[in-house]
């Protein structure tokens, strides 16, 4: 075998996402065993050393450090990868891409279009290699609707919609704030259901459906106080609990968004659905490996909506995994991504979503917050 050249990785944080990322790292030379590259799990970060040390053992990683300052100064790291709260990845990216370092970041690129711009400035002038987890492109049922849709076959598009529901923030003496919560802060956060569950809904479809122009919003917050962890004072509750956005696609599409943590029975209902002159699409996260078509080239007896299981080695990724028939999951999106990102490395090509494409999303997720408080559309800037 020829012998691997290797990225070595520096994790900055532990939680969920830390977690499925270094599952990517782990088995991505598994099943792609013709990348060139091997992730190596050089070192992880994270405040606490007992919970840090914990986590590089658990693992695999060589080392941990307390403080990311240390891993981006570090000689052996190639790749720094961010899955921190939303509110330090601003301050990470930008330091890394000086240093020279890859650089990839868990969603949202950040709080802001303020906060995101100078990292996309940052990444572009280092020209290092970087991308952004938006990782719900990566299942392959998804990926064969952007193939299904590049090729013509919907015709023109005159609808998408889309919506992400939950519904775990629902008790009200739930804090915010803190390690586990954080994302209900909306300092540390930035948003709350716009950013967090939106900002994937958006990403897919301005992948899938090209940019978005212009968006009308409404937003809730449900309960308008709770506890704060830092500090045990009741505080004002600053996130959307709650978003419904319709829009303008460039290409005359209109578009229908809703997420929500309030939807009592729905862990992560994620739906997308596409109608195209020609034929529609769609899609649900908890039935993942399935594609949905109706297509009116059918003879009119047989006409109807069709269920497409997505397990054969000729739909994107499948040849990777089982045989036909069986199915993959969540953590395979993550394989995927980091699949992409070694390849992208060996051609030279970008491995999407970049920052800039991130920047993007962002945009949208402003104009949207913005729209809802003025009770007004608001243009995205971004046609």
């Amino acid at each position: 075998m020829a012998h691997k050249k290797e990225l070595r990785i520096g994790l900055i944080g532990t939680g969920l996402m830390a977690r499925t990322h270094t599952n990517g790292y782990k088995r991505s030379g598994d099943f792609f065993p013709e990348l060139e590259y091997r992730p190596v799990l050089k070192t992880v970060c994270a405040r606490t050393e007992e919970k840090v040390k914990a986590f590089a053992e658990q693992w695999g990683y060589e080392s941990y450090e307390t403080d990311w300052r240390a891993v981006i100064a570090r000689d052996d790291i190639d790749a720094v990868d961010i899955c921190t709260p939303n509110h330090m990845h601003a301050n990470i990216a930008i330091a890394a891409a000086e240093a020279g370092k890859m650089v990839l970041c868990e969603k949202p690129l950040a709080r802001s279009v303020a906060e995101a711009q100078p990292m996309v400035d940052a990444i572009a002038k280092a020209g290092v290699a970087n991308t952004v987890f938006y990782n719900y492109r990566r299942i392959p049922a998804v990926t064969l609707i952007k193939q299904i849709v590049d090729s013509g076959k919907l015709g023109k598009i005159f609808h998408y919609r889309a919506n992400f529901l939950q519904d775990w923030t629902i008790n009200p003496e739930l804090p915010q704030g803190g390690e586990a919560l954080w994302r209900l802060d909306a300092e540390a956060a930035g948003s709350g259901v716009t950013g967090d569950l939106l900002a994937h809904c958006i990403d897919s479809a301005m992948w899938l459906n090209g940019p978005i122009k212009d968006v009308s919003a409404v937003t809730e917050t449900f309960i308008k106080e709770r506890v704060h962890q830092d500090t045990g004072e009741v505080t004002k509750v600053s996130i959307d609990d709650a978003c419904i956005f319709h829009c303008h696609f460039e290409n005359g599409a209109l578009g229908l968004f809703e997420a929500t943590r309030y939807a009592r029975g729905h862990k992560a209902l994620n739906t997308l659905e596409i109608n195209g002159e020609h034929a529609s699409l769609r899609w649900d996260l908890h039935d993942m490996n399935y594609l949905e078509m109706y297509d009116h080239a059918d003879d009119a007896v047989v006409r109807g909506w069709r269920r497409i299981l997505i397990t054969d080695s000729d739909q994107p990724y499948m040849d990777k995994w089982w045989i036909p028939g069986t199915s993959i999951g969540y953590e395979h999106s993550f394989v995927h991504q980091v699949a992409d990102f070694l390849k992208s490395l060996e051609t030279g090509e970008a491995c999407e979503p970049t920052f800039e494409n991130a920047l993007m999303t962002q945009k949208v997720c402003e104009a949207v917050i913005n729209s809802a408080n003025s009770k007004s559309w608001k243009d995205t800037g971004l046609v």
